[in-house]
């Protein structure tokens, strides 16, 4: 992959802070009573840290190199065991609960993604549970993403003009074109991110092939059950 601009990386926290999506998770590792926890795609590890405890292991694992390096050097580091890579790099297994927040599903296209479906099951003892959220694709949430004008905000970095331009391609799919223009140094730092949108029909069946059996898909964090016309899938699932 290509990694992300460290200024990008400084600003992600800011851009995407606690709030409800992690408070569900960490009450998942509460009612769950998990004693080792995966977060796969942890990022900057904003949520990470805060699921450890001393009588919880929690592995973080990610493929930015920039990301890992940031998530190393926050406050509550230490208690986490960090690794740059994906789901094939984590050693060991028997984790009570996996995680992947922040949208990181849309994130692995096919068939990476069913492989780390099945990788994941490979980690997980048997009736682990596996949580994660994707957006619904029949809400179309790319279309509020199109930006006729840029925006402009000050930044540690200085004055940053950003602008996103969006495609659809084939197969449900869409690739955002993030464009950054750090208007003191005159750099334009532009990042492709393509989002897979699968349905919960889809999601639930390569669960199911993958070895997991799901449990609940809700609507938002507060776990009303999902009716299709809700702008996220919240799913739970347990190993089988």
């Amino acid at each position: 992959m290509t990694d992300y601009d460290p200024r990008i990386v400084d600003l992600y926290d800011g851009d995407n802070p606690d709030g409800p999506d992690h408070d569900y998770f960490r009450s998942l590792a509460e009612e769950t009573d998990a004693r080792a926890v995966l977060d796969v795609g942890c990022g900057t590890g904003i949520l990470t840290v805060t699921l450890a405890a001393p009588d919880r292991t929690v592995v973080g694992v990610d493929p930015s190199h920039a990301m890992v390096s940031y998530a190393r050097n926050r406050p509550g580091a230490e208690r986490v065991t960090w690794i740059e890579g994906d789901s094939r790099s984590v050693p060991g297994g028997g984790f009570d609960l996996i995680l992947m927040t922040g949208n990181v599903a849309q994130h692995i296209p096919d068939p990476a993604w069913e492989r780390t479906l099945g990788e994941l099951r490979e980690l997980a003892r048997e009736g682990a549970t596996l949580a994660f959220e994707s957006r619904n694709p029949a809400v179309r949430a790319w279309d509020g993403w199109r930006q006729s004008e840029p925006t402009v905000r000050d930044t540690q970095h200085g004055p940053l003009r950003e602008w996103c331009e969006v495609e659809e391609l084939e197969r449900s799919r869409v690739l955002l074109r993030f464009h950054n223009h750090f208007e003191s140094s005159d750099e334009l730092v532009v990042e492709e991110s393509e989002l897979a949108f699968r349905d919960r029909d889809v999601l639930a069946d390569q669960l199911r092939r993958a070895g997991f059996e799901v449990d609940a898909v809700w609507g938002d964090w507060q776990r009303t059950p999902f009716d299709g016309t809700h702008p996220i899938m919240v799913f739970e699932a347990h190993a089988v």
